[in-house]
């Protein structure tokens, strides 16, 4: 009898960058998430969970801590044979649940698919109420500042 194989979901390890670069610069290269280089992503493996399944990484998502009350949902990218399996709700709860481990207030998102954060709780805000901080990756991205992406937030 054959096995069912399931997705983990587990911190990032520096030797799941270059797969977490690829899997992200596909959806940058057609402008629906800003692209991150090698650098960054080591820089910043620590804010990352992957997802994989049979060893092969399919799905990404990172939490960046912007303030002592405010965390980002940032890079939630799922491979595209995976997409709308449940993968993406799954790291964005793990995301949710250290946050509130670490006892951060809010978290936000900046996306092209406001709908998906919706359903998991998260409120539509204003850009303009966010903090100035946040918008360091802006200044850098090709759209600014003519982005049409929508600002969310989840309270805990």
């Amino acid at each position: 009898m054959k096995s069912k194989s399931t997705e983990i979901i587990r911190k990032a390890k520096v030797s799941d960058v270059k797969a977490i670069h690829k899997l992200i610069n596909s959806y940058a290269s057609d402008g629906t998430m800003l692209s991150r280089s090698l650098n960054i992503l080591y820089e910043t493996i620590r804010d990352f969970y992957i997802c994989e399944k049979n060893g092969k990484l399919i799905g990404c998502v990172a939490i960046h801590i912007d303030w002592e009350d405010l965390a980002e949902i940032r890079s939630l990218a799922i491979d595209k044979k995976y997409i709308r399996k449940g993968i993406g709700t799954k790291l964005v709860k793990t995301c949710i649940k250290e946050a509130k481990e670490l006892e951060i207030k809010k978290i936000f998102a900046l996306t092209y698919k406001p709908q998906f954060f919706k359903k998991l709780g998260f409120k539509e805000v204003e850009k303009s109420t966010l903090p100035h901080k946040i918008w360091t990756d802006c200044i850098n991205c090709p759209k600014f500042p003519e982005c049409n992406e929508t600002a969310l937030i989840y309270e805990m």
